[in-house]
Parts: structure tokens; C-alpha cells; sequence
């Protein structure tokens, strides 16, 4: 079994750090009864933030909202 950088135990911590950021930014709105940010596109993001070797939550917002909101 081959080792993924990007499932580390370190990768992992900042993945959890990045979701809780996106989620308690976008989850909670909601348009016409509908999640206005599915949570498939926050995952997603959280997944390519930390696949990029990003060490930090900096930024992760105006991430989202550049590649996930359109």
C-alpha cells in the first residue's frame, strides 16, 4: 500500500480545519429552501485546498468563492 501525502494524519487535521472554515461559512444559507452551497462543492474544495499543499485555512474563503459560487 502506498503512502498519499495527502491523507496523512498532519493533511487530515488541516482538511477537518478547512471544512469547519467553509461550513460555517456557506452551509447554513439557504435560497428558496435549497442550500444555496451544496456541500459536495465544499468538500471539493476542501479536498483540492489541501491537494494543493496549502498548511493553512488562510485564504480557503475567497477560495471557495472564486472556484465553487459561480
Amino acid at each position: 500500500m502506498s503512502e498519499d501525502w495527502r491523507y496523512s494524519d498532519d493533511r487530515m487535521k488541516i482538511r477537518e480545519s478547512v471544512l469547519r472554515v467553509l461550513i460555517s461559512k456557506f452551509a447554513h444559507q439557504v435560497e428558496n429552501g435549497v442550500p444555496k452551497y451544496p456541500m459536495k462543492s465544499i468538500y471539493e474544495c476542501a479536498h483540492d485546498w489541501v491537494s494543493q499543499g496549502n498548511i493553512t485555512t488562510s485564504g480557503v474563503v475567497k477560495y471557495y468563492q472564486a472556484y465553487y459560487t459561480k
